[in-house]
């Protein structure tokens, strides 16, 4: 019953935002049209689970359908989210007053509605589903942490859309390669997480993860001194103040000027690397766990041979 309700206000949240920005036209701007698909894109997933929950088609995958769910419900909540704080700073706020800034506010209003009914939803879907017996990955450390990696991936992705930022620059293409090459292994481990086929890896799971979480930081560390040296240092080509970007003191115009998407970039590569750096220091401390724990572990072919030559002596 819970979950049928927050389905209904999490439809009519996005369904209202998207509805409000699009009815702006033109001048809802390149920030529009990407806040307005994401919205788009949440209202037609939560549809879409709410139809296969109301048919019950969910009971002969239980177990792959109640992290799907969850999971999909985290993303949700960082998407909206994402999308109200993007949009109100780097849009609403230049509007002038008026029915588009009217509209526009209400449309990061009820954005940020539906990222809260979201956010409960993961909160209060397992038991919804009645899915006690069944360990929900994204409820834990490691899987939050994935969730968090693959979506800032996919913001950065998306403010590198502009290829003239990086195309012909050595350097910075490089970035985004790594950017695509630490994505591919978040993404792969919380599918097989979510189908529960980790089991069927070669090696210990906890020590795969600690080599990937390894290399993407040293990747992500790269990438930030290369993105920081080439975007923002005069002597590499780059950009140190704001202002020696045109676009960006040419005022209005209703698109993100290459100079804000630069720091947005090296911004959420740095976020991303502390949370690769807590991934890290997780999948360390449970390695550095199992192996204690084995080392501690008594031999049996010891304690036999103990107990053997206690039992022969007089």
């Amino acid at each position: 019953m819970c979950s049928c309700l927050f389905r209904l206000l999490q439809l009519f949240s996005t369904c209202v935002a998207f509805s409000l920005v699009a009815d702006m036209g033109i001048r809802r701007g390149a920030i529009g049209n990407w806040s307005m698909s994401f919205w788009c894109v949440c209202f037609v997933v939560t549809l879409i689970i709410s139809i296969i929950d109301v048919c019950e088609l969910w009971s002969r995958f239980r177990y792959f359908w109640c992290n799907f769910s969850i999971t999909y419900a985290c993303y949700a909540t960082l998407i909206c989210l994402s999308a109200s704080i993007i949009y109100s700073v780097t849009y609403v706020q230049f509007l002038p007053y008026g029915p588009y800034r009217d509209r526009a506010i209400a449309a990061t209003a009820f954005s940020c509605i539906a990222s809260v009914f979201y956010a409960l939803d993961v909160a209060l879907m397992r038991n919804c589903y009645d899915c006690d017996d069944v360990t929900c990955y994204v409820h834990t450390m490691p899987g939050l942490l994935k969730v968090l990696e693959t979506f800032m991936a996919g913001v950065i992705f998306t403010f590198l859309s502009y290829t003239s930022l990086y195309l012909d620059r050595p350097a910075l293409e490089w970035c985004v390669a790594m950017y695509s090459i630490c994505f591919v292994p978040a993404a792969l481990a919380i599918v097989l997480n979510l189908g529960e086929w980790q089991r069927r890896l070669p090696g210990p799971f906890p020590l795969f993860q600690l080599v990937l979480s390894l290399l993407s930081v040293l990747l992500y560390v790269s990438a930030l001194v290369l993105w920081a040296l080439y975007q923002f240092n005069e002597e590499f080509g780059g950009q140190l103040q704001r202002s020696s970007d045109m676009g960006c003191i040419s005022g209005l115009t209703y698109n993100m000027c290459f100079w804000d998407r630069k720091l947005t970039v090296a911004i959420l590569t740095a976020a991303n690397l502390l949370v690769y750096m807590a991934d890290m220091v997780y999948w360390a401390r449970q390695v550095s766990v199992g192996t204690r724990g084995q080392s501690n572990a008594p031999d049996p072919f010891h304690s036999q041979e103990m107990s053997l030559q206690s039992s022969v002596s007089p």
